[in-house]
């Protein structure tokens, strides 16, 4: 079995083929995804739509991580998200904190400032 610290870098890596079932095959069943500013998603069909929302019109997608920590099944990373809709393209500093069980994301908690993604969304 992967790292914990490994199943959070393919993870990233996944987001950058724009393939939601594949990023929904990281995830346990009853897992919980987070964007701090905004409400929790609870279980993979509510994930699924979360996810499904934020690609809606992206072209591109790239988290680069700046810095990274494992403790136990937590590991908590320092990154800048890179989005790109068409031509524009946006960045957003986010931390992120993930709980990997069994080789899967349990719970997955991104925070940001909602200020500066509803700027660059606006952009």
């Amino acid at each position: 079995m992967a790292s914990n610290e490994q199943v959070v870098n393919d993870f990233i890596d996944a987001w950058g083929r724009l393939n939601v079932d594949e990023l929904m095959k990281f995830f346990t069943d009853d897992a919980v995804y987070h964007n701090i500013p905004m409400r929790p998603a609870t279980g993979k069909d509510s994930i699924r739509k979360v996810i499904n929302s934020l690609m809606k019109g992206v072209t591109g997608i790239r988290f680069e991580v700046h810095h990274q920590a494992v403790s136990g099944n937590v590991v908590m990373n320092e990154r800048t998200d890179y989005t790109e809709m068409g031509a524009k393209k946006m960045s957003l500093p986010v931390s992120g904190v993930f709980e990997i069980e069994n080789g899967k994301i349990k719970a997955w908690r991104d925070y940001f400032d909602m200020e500066t993604f509803s700027k660059a969304l606006a952009g």
